[in-house]
């Protein structure tokens, strides 16, 4: 086989040939796979360091957190202490508070009882000191006592209005001239008790009965009319007409009247019906003086029916039933609720000072 040719080496030159150029290309080293093994190294090594780090960091804030709740455990029950410490405190002082009030209650009563000693005490010295001026303000009390006694039943029973006007004047000019503090009380009500009875007017009783005369006073008078009586003859008839002979000569002869009238033409039958109505007023006044308000409206009633017998239908006889109706109407009992307050007070008054004079006695022996 032939050598492979090759360029001719010069001989005896200082320099050594230089190399002849290569056609392949130079290989390459392996630089891509180095650096993904050395991140996957590097990545394997860090994910343990990591996740312990994490672990660690993950415990810490668990352990902080269990710290911290067990401190806020331990302020509330703290908290709760000091409450409850409070809420005893607060019981006690309640207690010594309810302890101070009933001490406080205790002095006060026993502060009272000695006053009400010393006041007893120095009234039985006062006594001792002037019985004369006891017995006489016993005696002035026991004429005011009969004073108000006795203008209370003159006004319920008799119905004197100023007959008790007069007997509680009296009563409060003797009562005016007692100088004890304890009476002031007692002049106070008695100035009540005298406005009420000024204020009263006229007794409602009186005033009824004075109705009552009145309406039977007018039944006698003259009618406006001439339907009054039965044909002009009756008690009613004008008086002008009357006094015409012919007209009298009339009636004898002729009576003229209504088929269905229940008007009573007879002259006794008018005067048996006068009297039955002037029974029935008699029986409403005789109520009226008992305050008897039923029996007295039902007395009025039963004589507004006897109207009918003794007058024909007019205004007249319509305005005599209304003034029936309205005497019916009409109150009869006293409305003075002050009535009779002073004569209870005095009586309790004098009352208490008895057991007052009772337990001194007592006391002294």
């Amino acid at each position: 086989m032939d050598a492979p040719a090759s360029c001719p080496r010069p001989v005896n030159t200082p320099y050594p040939p230089a190399p002849e150029p290569s056609l392949q290309p130079p290989p390459q080293a392996p630089t891509g796979r180095r650096t993904s093994g050395f991140a996957w190294l590097v990545l394997v090594i860090l994910l343990p360091i990591v996740g312990a780090l994490g672990w660690r960091a993950w415990e810490e804030e668990v352990h902080v957190r269990r710290l911290a709740e067990a401190e806020e455990a331990q302020r509330l029950d703290a908290l709760e202490q000091r409450l409850a410490t409070l809420r005893e405190g607060q019981q006690a002082q309640g207690k010594r508070l309810q302890q101070s009030e009933a001490t406080n209650r205790l002095l006060r009563d026993e502060l009272l009882a000695i006053g009400q000693r010393a006041a007893l005490l120095e009234e039985s010295v006062q006594r001792l000191a002037d019985p004369a001026r006891d017995a006489a303000r016993a005696l002035r009390l026991d004429e005011i006592e009969l004073l108000l006694a006795q203008g209370q039943q003159r006004l319920f029973l008799a119905g004197d209005l100023d007959g008790a006007r007069r007997a509680y004047a009296l009563a409060a000019r003797l009562l005016d001239a007692l100088t004890s503090p304890g009476d002031i009380d007692l002049r106070q009500v008695l100035a009540q008790e005298r406005a009420a009875l000024d204020a009263l007017g006229v007794d409602p009783r009186v005033a009824a009965i004075v109705r009552i005369d009145a309406f039977e006073a007018g039944l006698d008078a003259a009618p406006a009319g001439r339907d009054e009586g039965a044909g002009g003859s009756g008690p009613g008839a004008d008086p002008a007409a009357r006094d015409h002979w012919w007209q009298r000569l009339a009636q004898r002869i002729v009576a003229v009247r209504r088929s269905d009238d229940a008007l009573a033409v007879d002259a006794g039958e008018r005067a048996a019906g006068r009297a039955a109505l002037g029974l029935e007023l008699a029986l409403a006044r005789a109520a009226a003086e008992r305050r008897d308000a039923r029996g007295h409206a039902a007395a009025l009633v039963r004589a507004a029916t006897w109207l009918p017998r003794l007058w024909p239908d007019s205004p007249a006889r319509a305005a005599r039933r209304n003034e029936l109706e309205a005497i019916a109407a009409m109150p009869l009992d006293l409305a003075v609720p002050e009535l009779g307050t002073t004569l209870d007070q005095l009586r309790r008054q004098r009352a208490g000072d008895a057991d007052v004079h009772a337990a001194t006695s007592a006391a002294g022996e």
